[in-house]
């Protein structure tokens, strides 16, 4: 039995090497991310995503076996190379991304590589908005969502937007993920994506109209809000000298779905206002620690940093 099962982008970041115009090759993708986040929470992740037969894809293969997470589809894809991210970082660690993606692996993911026994077998079911962006990635990743909205299962969803991945457009990102909320129990977003589903004043209504459970808006440094029950609990940032947010959003919610499962939730009923608290904070010191170091996998922490840490 899997703890999660996600599904879409696993790609190489370039991130800024020490000397100038350098790169160092990295692991990353949300998706990926937030499986390997689980992964070292020491509970059961897969990951079903889509990299090429080349060097960087046979590495990325390779990361996901060393982090001890299931690879759902190990066949190697021949029709494009595996996609990567170039990483610029600001004084402040926060990041503009180039994309190589024309086109790239990752959008080579198939309806038939999600099998039924997959996610019937998995507790959470994990997707983000890059992998709606290209055919037939998109319809691989609805056709996950779907089933794991019809086996019960937690459907959990981060809006993640990249304008690049999207051609700059965002209103289009934001119909996909409107069209997929009636599918999914849990909702990642950000301040700066909350206008694409109708803006802060309007989620309560969307959560009736869309049946979902709780929606987490991630604020950055200045920590979270989640919207449950009819109740905003909030959890407040910690400070910290951040070095690369890269991962940080993915460690933060790897954390808080690994709190979830530790805590012994399988079903969106299971969810109390406690039980939530406890998985923003866990959440909250993995994102903490993460961004204190460089890379996104490398800097996503263990179980036993995040307990020592709280």
């Amino acid at each position: 039995m899997l703890d999660l099962y996600s599904i879409g982008e696993m790609v190489i970041d370039f991130i800024p090497g020490t000397e100038p115009g350098s790169y160092v090759r990295n692991a990353g993708g949300a998706p990926a991310n937030v499986a390997i986040a689980m992964a070292r929470n020491g509970l059961k992740a897969g990951m079903c995503c889509s990299v090429g037969e080349d060097d960087f894809g046979r590495f990325l293969i390779k990361t996901l076996e060393e982090n001890q997470v299931r690879c759902i589809k190990p066949k190697l894809c021949e029709e494009a190379i595996t996609t990567m991210a170039f990483v610029s970082l600001a004084e402040n660690g926060e990041r503009t991304f180039t994309f190589a993606r024309k086109p790239g692996a990752d959008m080579f993911l198939l309806e038939e590589d999600v099998k039924e026994e997959d996610i019937k077998e998995s507790c959470i079911i994990h997707a983000g908005s890059c992998s709606l962006s290209a055919s037939p990635a998109s319809e691989a990743t609805v056709r996950a969502m779907k089933l794991g909205h019809e086996m019960e299962k937690l459907v959990s969803f981060d809006v993640n937007y990249r304008n690049l991945m999207w051609k700059d457009d965002q209103a289009a990102c934001g119909k996909a993920v409107l069209d997929l909320l009636p599918l999914v129990d849990i909702l990642k977003i950000s301040e700066e994506e909350v206008d694409m589903v109708g803006g802060e004043e309007g989620l309560f209504e969307l959560m009736e109209r869309c049946s979902l459970s709780l929606i987490v808006e991630t604020l950055g440094s200045a920590g979270a809000k989640c919207y449950f029950d009819g109740q905003i609990l909030t959890i407040e940032g910690r400070k910290a000298k951040a070095v690369d947010a890269t991962g940080a959003g993915d460690a933060f919610w790897g954390g808080f779905l690994s709190s979830l499962r530790i805590q012994g939730v399988e079903k969106t009923k299971d969810l109390t206002a406690e039980i939530i608290e406890k998985a923003l904070r866990y959440g909250n010191t993995a994102g903490w620690i993460c961004v204190q170091h460089k890379g996104a996998i490398s800097s996503l922490p263990t179980r036993e940093e995040i307990e020592k840490n709280l």
